[in-house]
């Protein structure tokens, strides 16, 4: 595994990719955006950085902007660019995000960092055999949807590769599930952790049975919240402020560059 400690550059490299995606249309918000660019620019593992659901690009400025500046490699966007989920963001009233993402990443001056697969990604699962240092999960949030995704390409995460899931803490079902389900109780995994509303762990299938007590701690916590929200239910009302409190129980604070380099690093190696 590489040196983890995040570049003494990377504060500035992340606000110039903020720059450039803050007028982007999407559904990360800043504190989030920089959460991001610490796993990206922090996973040890070999191999490429997948995101799938890249919606008008917002996400994916930011990472392309870190693959470019430190020789990562493109970044591969996979996302077929439609609404076929109950859970995909509105489009309004257009049939595709397609050419948008196109002309957002483009007026950012990174397309050519960008890979781009405009298919679902079961499709684009069928043909890959590559090695993965950060699977960035941000499609259809169904549990059937989450759970496809990750069970398509996590058996191509790299030692020591971080997987991630967006919108853990908001009202939907697959990606808490999966990752409390699929990662958080598996010891196929290391360290973990909950940055905003973005939960991710470490792949470590030779030791993760190390960090079984922390992440059965957090998953005791995050397991609290799926009943709110699975089969489709309504968080609204008594219900959501229940759902609220749970939620603000769940350890969720996004680190600085200095707190990761001083708390984290020492885990993921």
């Amino acid at each position: 595994m590489s040196d983890l400690i995040l570049p003494a550059d990377f504060e500035a490299v992340i606000d110039t990719a903020w720059q450039r995606a803050h007028a982007v249309p999407g559904y990360i918000g800043e504190l989030e955006f920089r959460a991001l660019g610490l796993l990206a620019a922090g996973a040890p593992g070999p191999g490429v950085i997948v995101e799938i659901g890249s919606f008008k690009g917002k996400s994916m400025v930011g990472l392309a902007s870190l693959a470019a500046h430190y020789g990562f490699g493109p970044v591969i966007s996979i996302d077929p660019h439609t609404a076929p989920s109950v859970t995909d963001p509105l489009l309004g009233g257009k049939a595709s995000s397609f050419d948008e993402f196109m002309a957002n990443i483009r007026g950012a001056g990174i397309a050519q960092h960008v890979e781009v697969h405009r298919a679902p990604s079961r499709d684009v699962a069928k043909g890959w055999n590559r090695q993965i240092r950060l699977l960035w999960i941000d499609g259809d949030h169904t549990y059937a949807g989450a759970k496809e995704d990750f069970d398509l390409f996590s058996p191509y995460l790299a030692d020591g590769a971080i997987v991630a899931f967006h919108d853990t803490l908001h009202e939907f079902e697959g990606p808490i599930r999966v990752y409390v389900e699929d990662i958080l109780r598996s010891n196929r995994f290391g360290p973990a952790a909950f940055f905003h509303t973005i939960a991710w762990a470490q792949y470590r299938p030779t030791d993760g049975a190390r960090f079984h007590a922390a992440r059965e701690q957090l998953a005791r916590s995050a397991a609290k919240l799926i009943p709110f929200v699975t089969e489709g239910r309504q968080v609204k009302g008594l219900r959501k402020m229940r759902f609220k409190l749970r939620r603000a129980l769940v350890p969720h604070a996004v680190l600085s560059p200095a707190e990761w380099n001083a708390k984290i690093v020492p885990q993921l190696r």
